[in-house]
Formats: C-alpha cells, sequence, structure tokens
C-alpha cells in the first residue's frame, strides 16, 4: 500500500519529482504543525470575529504546506502576497459595493488575476477574498486586515516549521 499512494505523484508529463512520502508516523508528525496553526485560529477567529469563513481558507493553505512545504505555491513571498492582496481586495470591494455576489465576484476574479501576473499563486486565497467580500458581523476593517496579517505570518511560520520537519524527516529515513 505505501508504494500505492499516488497523492504527491506529479501528473504526467511534469518535470517535477514528487515529495518524498515518509511513513505513516512521519507523515503524522509532518502533519502535527498546520493541525495546532488551524486550532489556534479557530480559537482566536472565534473570539475576535465571526468571519468563520476565513477558516476554509486557512485550512486550505495549511493543508498544501504540509502536502508539499517545497512548492513554489507554498513560499513566503506567494503566501505573503497573495494572502494580504486578497484580503485587501475583498475588503475593497464589499466597502465599494457592500456584501453581495457581485462584490464577492469581483474579488474572486481580482485576486485570481493579480496572482497570475504578479506570479504568486496560492489557490486558497481566493476564499480569502471571498470571506472579506462577504464578511460577517461588524467587526473593523482594521480588526480584519490585522487578522489577514496575523494568519499570513502564522502560514509563513508553518511554511518555515513544515520544511524544518520534512529535512529531519528524511535524515531519520533509512536509505
Amino acid at each position: 500500500m505505501e508504494g500505492e499512494r499516488e497523492s504527491l505523484e506529479p501528473i504526467g508529463g511534469a518535470s517535477r519529482p514528487k515529495r518524498a512520502r515518509l511513513g505513516i508516523r512521519g507523515e503524522l508528525t509532518l502533519a502535527i504543525a498546520p493541525t495546532a496553526v488551524l486550532l489556534l485560529v479557530f480559537g482566536l477567529v472565534e473570539v475576535l470575529t465571526e468571519q468563520r469563513l476565513l477558516f476554509a481558507s486557512l485550512a486550505g493553505s495549511a493543508l498544501l504546506i504540509y502536502l508539499d512545504p517545497e512548492h513554489g505555491t507554498n513560499t513566503i513571498r506567494t503566501l505573503t502576497i497573495s494572502q494580504l492582496m486578497a484580503a485587501g481586495l475583498g475588503l475593497l470591494a464589499y466597502q465599494a459595493i457592500a456584501p453581495a455576489y457581485l462584490s464577492g465576484g469581483l474579488a474572486m476574479v481580482a485576486t485570481i488575476v493579480l496572482m497570475i501576473a504578479l506570479d504568486v499563486v496560492h489557490p486558497p486565497a481566493v476564499s480569502t477574498s471571498l470571506a472579506f467580500a462577504f464578511r460577517a458581523g461588524d467587526a473593523s476593517n482594521v480588526t480584519l486586515f490585522a487578522l489577514a496579517v496575523g494568519i499570513t505570518a502564522l502560514l509563513v511560520v508553518l511554511q518555515r516549521a513544515a520544511l524544518w520537519q520534512l529535512v529531519r524527516l528524511r535524515r531519520r529515513q533509512p536509505r
């Protein structure tokens, strides 16, 4: 079963090698940091605001980081720019149009276009733009943006921790 897992396989014709699959214990060890960050942020978001849609974005980012912390989608540059840009575009759309499908659609399209143009494609950022465009509750824009910055900072720390852990686990694996 160990050799049959395909979730880390590059698609046919890809020139990129797959991330080496660790044993079940190594995979679970690598998943500890993303899980801990998610639980911490869930509590933080619940206390500070009603922006529960941010959970989806954060969960997607955390899982991508766990899956392949060395992938370009998960670099600090990509995470930081895409997530903060998405939050800003979502807030801007909310202020310009108010929470409606139009504000969400515009924020989403602008986020996708700018991620491609700036070469900072991190798919969960699309969810971030929607969360801010469909904003819930009466939290201030400053609070929401501070939350976005904080979440992005946690994702950066998570990416670094995952890389460190991956290197450590690879050294332990028998050759």
